[in-house]
């Protein structure tokens, strides 16, 4: 699938792919990762649906604009895309990071939405340890470069047992990380270190929620993901996975996502 390019205002040119027609959903990446995350969910997308897969600013083939990298300028990023597409409400699904931007996207433009869901995400901020673990992040970029941090942070997302079964999505991912810019990616560590607890957006909400967390996650431990119940809440368990279902276990995760499409539509 080819990647597609739209204005925003004050941010260049943003790239996305997109397949099929019907109702929009979104799926946002994660840090230092891009649509390309979504590869192994290509195949498995089912008709119906309009699919659009950003590349997040600063991430895969989008510009990197100056300026701060919050999850609101993320998501006001996201706005004008889907302005510019002519989506209509749309259901937007954030892994990790894109899970904190559809937080923000769900709090500012809730009449653009008519679901949305974290995988492998949370509501909660960074704890003080893993606001310490931003800096060091950012220092390690200045001091040794991009490559070193994502050297370092791949073999954290996988299950530990996938990070020998799975080589080459091991592989896959640390190349898709290096291609981040090397600013945004700092830009993008303070943005998350700074976003503020959106449990409330997830217990007040009026649209249906999909909350997946992986078994083996070692970034976002089940119980930081599944924060909320109630009758618009969706909570699905991947038992094989650790942060990475789109890679990790695919099938397991579109059968998540359809099911839950299937409630909201």
């Amino acid at each position: 699938m080819e990647n597609k390019f739209i204005a925003v205002d004050g941010g260049g040119k943003f790239s996305y792919k997109e397949q099929g027609t019907g109702k929009t959903v979104v799926l946002l990446h994660g840090f230092c990762g891009s649509s390309a995350y979504w590869d192994e969910l290509l195949p498995l997308l089912p008709n119906g649906y309009r699919w659009v897969l950003p590349d997040l600013r600063g991430h895969g083939q989008s510009g990197a604009p100056a300026g701060e990298y919050s999850m609101e300028a993320f998501a006001g990023d996201l706005a004008q895309q889907l302005k510019g597409l002519d989506s209509g409400p749309a259901i937007v699904l954030g892994h990790s990071l894109g899970g904190y931007i559809a937080l923000a996207f769900a709090e500012r433009y809730p009449e653009m939405l008519s679901g949305f869901g974290l995988i492998h995400s949370t509501g909660f901020p960074d704890t003080d340890a893993g606001k310490e673990g931003r800096l060091k992040g950012s220092a390690t970029i200045e001091e040794q470069g991009l490559p070193a941090f994502i050297e370092g942070l791949v073999p954290k997302l996988f299950a530990p047992d996938h990070l020998q079964s799975m080589p080459e999505a091991v592989a896959r991912t640390i190349q898709i990380g290096n291609n981040t810019d090397p600013q945004a990616a700092i830009r993008t560590l303070q943005g998350m270190r700074s976003r503020p607890d959106r449990n409330d957006v997830l217990s007040s909400t009026k649209v249906p929620v999909l909350l997946v967390a992986g078994a083996h996650d070692q970034i976002i431990p089940v119980e930081r993901t599944f924060t909320v119940s109630g009758s618009q809440i969706t909570q699905r368990l991947i038992e094989t996975s650790g942060h990475m279902s789109m890679l990790e276990a695919p099938e397991t995760l579109m059968e998540a996502i359809e099911s839950f499409l299937a409630t909201v539509y």
